[in-house]
């Protein structure tokens, strides 16, 4: 959808948000060239591209292909058509990496995947009694008549398109049956040590093995072609919240259908007959321009399974462990350490375990009496959750914020918040309409004061999930405090995502939809007013996505008053910098390296004064849905060390990494700074470094 800034009858025009998602996934796929970064990891970047275009084509494509068919929408055939380009050539791309660069590259170390042309007879004999013996009794050919229509194929599913010739047992000629290969059946097999030449480790794909056995499928008859294929359906979940009565059972109902929405891609391999493509395209009622044809497996992501069964710790990035904050005190319970400082954590080089701790001192300290947390993705194995079913079982007030929409994990979540009612938890699911995102924990302590006991709050806030698994892959900042004003305000979200009543705005929290979105344009003002008076005045924004026009346009006026305004974003980005007469003190980078940045940042200047900067940190990115469609907050650091810190660790190094970052030019393409300088990862991973763990 075309946007543009506006400003003395100029315009600007800003870049496609689609295309700016793209990009960054050429920027992913760009590691799994790096000759830094060892064999299997770089298989995992191809697999992440996989996965990040799986979502691309369930949710912004299929609401881009919507906004498409509406005289308003804002997209033209043009647009589409160069966006769907732009994911072809992507596609194209990484299957030459993967076939040309990556799998050559892990062979040579030994790690090989074998089609049946290359197995010997001893493996072929092996795969033909795993297919008998674990594969065959779970597939059901089914021939296509009109008795037999075609088949519901689920979203993302690996099934295989046959044509047969001959005739059935009726004496009919079905010429055309579809195998749909069940979800609960590895993707990728490996063979046993013994069969396997000396110094290598085989696997074979489930794909290569029903392959070549296909015939034994359709006894009497003979395969003539086939292909595997897979599509790709929105996977928005359809839900009208404004007409339900219980939001988590009309969740539940619709979970079953997700699979089965409609189709935006089909995949088949490269060989694939033209006429099964077009009988495919036209059973899913695509056109032309959904059908892809790849290289080699039609679903990348599986093979994640041969880099969790591959014995090769030298092909990985070699292991850490998070170091334990030198600002606790391992034996010191953390409330009393908090009554004296808050504390900053900061993931994945701090462990995620202190906020563990803290929950389970909470759940086990007879003197706590209420927890509060939001729940977006803990997984649906959870320590931090068993300790809040375990605070209910002791009689504590809980209250759980559930976000049952949390997208790919509203099952897991739904699972949770029965659990916890079961126990008697109050369980909430935010508010109608808005996703509750903001990541919170907060509890109530009774202790002794002056004149008798007194009830003291203690809270965590986060730029990222409750979940300790992504906490060791993704870049966040924790903050542990007392401080009486910030847990006060962390206690107003929690009343009013529970009440739902009109209550006093919180002090020092913004919050969406309420203030956030107001107050960040009038920090931008604020610093597009210094600039233009000659004072100091600076913006340093560290964010996932930059897509809200309103605050794009604040960022623009900021710069073009005279304002130096840096911006690391490590995903789409539609601001173009470096344009005359615009953007030219706009410099815009992206960092892509080991972890996956996403930590929130914001950092504002408007003069010389200490009372003219601030620093938040948020849940928020800079996108109109968190602004308007989220419970989201942003909290400043007002503890100058603290805040002090976060500069030197979140901004300061991302702005000279000269190893994994991008520069963003002014048509939106990206270009790497450099490979041998330094790197904000490594040089935080080498600062907080303690002894790797063996293994």
């Amino acid at each position: 959808m075309k946007a543009e800034v506006s400003r003395r009858g100029a315009k600007l025009a800003l870049l496609n948000r689609e295309r700016a998602i793209l990009e960054f996934n050429h920027r992913v796929l760009a590691q799994a060239r790096r000759p830094d970064v060892p064999y299997l990891e770089r298989l995992r970047y191809v697999c992440i591209v996989s996965s990040n275009l799986d979502e691309f084509f369930e949710v912004r494509f299929g609401d881009y292909l919507d906004a498409s068919r509406l005289p308003d929408g804002g997209v033209s055939a043009g647009d589409l058509a160069e966006v769907a380009a732009a994911a072809h050539e992507l596609i194209t791309r990484q299957y030459a990496v993967f076939n040309d660069e990556v799998m050559p590259a892990l062979q040579r170390e030994g790690i090989v995947i074998l089609n049946h042309a290359q197995r010997n007879a001893a493996q072929r004999r092996w795969v033909e009694q795993f297919f008998h013996r674990y594969v065959r009794p779970l597939l059901v050919p089914v021939g296509l008549d009109p008795a037999h229509p075609f088949p519901q194929v689920a979203n993302k599913s690996l099934n295989f398109i046959v044509k047969l010739g001959g005739k059935d047992a009726f004496g009919r000629e079905n010429g055309i049956a579809i195998v749909k290969v069940p979800r609960v059946l590895p993707r990728v097999i490996r063979l046993p040590d013994e069969l396997a030449a000396r110094g290598q480790q085989a696997f074979v794909l489930l794909s290569s093995v029903i392959r070549a056995h296909l015939e034994e499928l359709f006894p009497g008859r003979p395969v003539e072609a086939f292909s595997q294929f897979r599509v790709t359906r929105d996977s928005d979940l359809a839900i009208d919240e404004q007409d339900v009565t219980n939001l988590r059972q009309a969740l539940r109902t619709s979970l079953s259908t997700r699979h089965f929405g409609k189709a935006i891609r089909l995949e088949v391999v490269s060989s694939c007959p033209p006429e099964l493509s077009a009988f495919l395209l036209h059973q899913f009622g695509l056109p032309d321009a959904a059908l892809y044809r790849v290289n080699g497996p039609v679903n990348l992501v599986r093979l994640n399974q041969l880099i969790q069964q591959a014995d090769a710790p030298a092909l990985r990035f070699p292991r850490f462990e998070p170091a334990w904050p030198a600002a606790l005190q391992r034996a010191v319970p953390i409330f009393e350490q908090l009554r004296q400082q808050d504390v900053l954590l900061h993931h994945p080089f701090e462990s995620f375990e202190p906020v563990v701790q803290l929950l389970r001192e909470a759940v086990y300290d007879p003197d706590v009496l209420a927890i509060k947390q939001t729940i977006y993705r803990t997984g649906a194995q959870s320590v931090l959750m068993d300790l809040l079913l375990e605070a209910a079982r002791r009689g504590k007030e809980v209250m759980a914020v559930v976000e049952l929409k949390a997208r790919h994990d509203e099952e897991a979540n739904i699972n949770w918040a029965e659990q916890l009612e079961a126990v008697g938890a109050q369980v909430v699911y935010g508010v109608v309409g808005l996703k509750t995102h903001a990541k919170l924990l907060l509890i109530t302590r009774r202790e002794a004061g002056r004149s008798g006991p007194v009830l003291r709050r203690y809270a965590h806030l986060s730029t990222g999930n409750y979940n300790p698994r992504t906490a060791r892959q993704y870049t966040d900042v924790g903050y542990l405090t007392a401080d009486p004003d910030l847990t006060a305000d962390v206690d107003t979200v929690f009343r009013q995502l529970a009440s739902l009543t009109r209550l006093r705005a919180p002090r020092l929290l913004l919050m969406a939809p309420f203030t956030l979105h107001r107050q960040l344009l009038r920090h931008l003002g604020q610093v597009a007013e210094a600039a233009a008076a000659g004072r100091p005045a600076r913006v340093v924004l560290k964010l996932n996505a930059l897509t809200d026009v309103p605050l794009i346009e604040a960022l623009v006026h900021a710069a073009q008053a005279g304002a130096q305004v840096d911006l690391v974003v490590r995903g789409a980005c539609i601001l173009p910098p470096g344009v005359k007469g615009w953007t030219e003190r706009v410099r815009v980078r992206s960092v892509v390296g080991r972890f996956l940045e996403h930590s929130r940042v914001l950092y504002f200047r408007w003069g010389r004064g200490a009372d003219e900067e601030v620093l938040y940190l948020s849940s928020a990115d800079w996108m109109s849905r968190n602004m308007f469609r989220r419970i989201e907050v942003a909290w400043p650091v007002r503890d100058a060390a603290l805040r002090q810190r976060i500069i030197d660790e979140c901004l300061v190094p991302y702005l000279h990494d000269a190893k994994d970052a991008w520069r963003q030019l002014p048509d939106g393409r990206y270009e790497r700074i450099g490979t041998d300088g330094p790197s904000a990862q490594q040089a935080l991973l080498a600062r907080y470094s303690v002894q790797p763990a063996v293994g």
